[in-house]
């Protein structure tokens, strides 16, 4: 191999890398749905696994607005009614993470991670 053919080899893998083409795979995404109807959260207590990134999508069930907020997964987003957010947490230290809907301090739920 010239030292030209490598250079240009060396090049278009950091330009893959750097564009995302090649990702390890510990960076995927792991998406879970939580849906809030009745002023609760269903499922209220949610399962994830430590040290890897995860995607919430919190639906909004009901015909009032909803705010997931979470100190300790430090979240806080507004849900109009119908409608749904998404909010990425982690990677995330083993432990239970407590949420709940602001608007409706009962309604709460938690994130365990093993």
């Amino acid at each position: 191999m010239t030292h030209k053919t490598f250079l240009c080899s060396t090049l278009a893998l950091g330009a893959a890398f750097i564009c995302g083409a090649l990702t390890p795979a510990h960076a995927e995404e792991e998406t879970y749905t939580i849906t809030i109807k009745d002023h609760r959260f269903e499922p209220d207590t949610l399962a994830l696994k430590a040290g890897v990134k995860t995607r919430l999508v919190i639906e909004n069930a009901q015909k009032e607005a909803a705010e997931f907020e979470s100190g300790e997964l430090n979240r806080e987003k507004v849900i109009p009614p119908g409608a749904q957010v998404s909010v990425s947490v982690g990677p995330l230290a083993p432990g239970s993470y407590a949420f709940f809907d602001d608007f409706h301090q009962e309604t709460t739920g938690k994130v365990v991670v093993k």
